[in-house]
């Protein structure tokens, strides 16, 4: 099964990627696709730099460096994985890599967003949740008290 594990660095991606390894000790045979999106350039960073290139180059280190700490673990776990770092709309862009590697399954981190936020603004998670075709497994965090 191949998995679609989004990391932006935070921990709870990292929990996601956690997850998909218990689960592959559990006997799921899996390979996953690592990825991260940048968002694109603001207008004062495309002025500052006068360069596309030197953004696009700096976005892409940014998001590899993002990378690494799952990229760690998986090497570690002796797991097959592919990266991708892309740019756009994050949770477009996520269903675009989900589709374009085949992925079977999309495990990922949720903000702890407030319901009433989350109706409003929307989330990256719940976007993908709604738009994926395949399965979305959403890793939400544990409050204080572990409830």
């Amino acid at each position: 099964m191949k998995v679609l594990l989004p990391v932006d660095g935070s921990e709870l991606s990292m929990e996601a990627v956690r997850l998909a390894l218990r689960m592959r000790r559990e006997g799921m045979h899996l390979s996953a696709v690592l990825a991260n999106v940048q968002e694109p350039a603001s207008l004062y960073e495309m002025l500052v730099a006068h360069d596309p290139d030197v953004i696009d180059h700096v976005s892409a280190e940014a998001g590899l460096h993002a990378l690494q700490p799952a990229r760690d673990m998986l090497d570690a776990a002796g797991v097959d994985y592919e990266c991708e770092v892309a740019k756009g709309d994050p949770a477009h862009t996520l269903i675009d890599i989900s589709e374009r590697f085949a992925c079977d399954m999309v495990i990922m981190g949720a903000r702890g967003a407030s319901a009433l936020r989350s109706a409003m603004l929307g989330s990256v998670s719940n976007e993908v949740l709604h738009a994926s075709t395949v399965p979305v497994v959403i890793v939400k965090p544990v409050d204080a008290e572990g409830v």
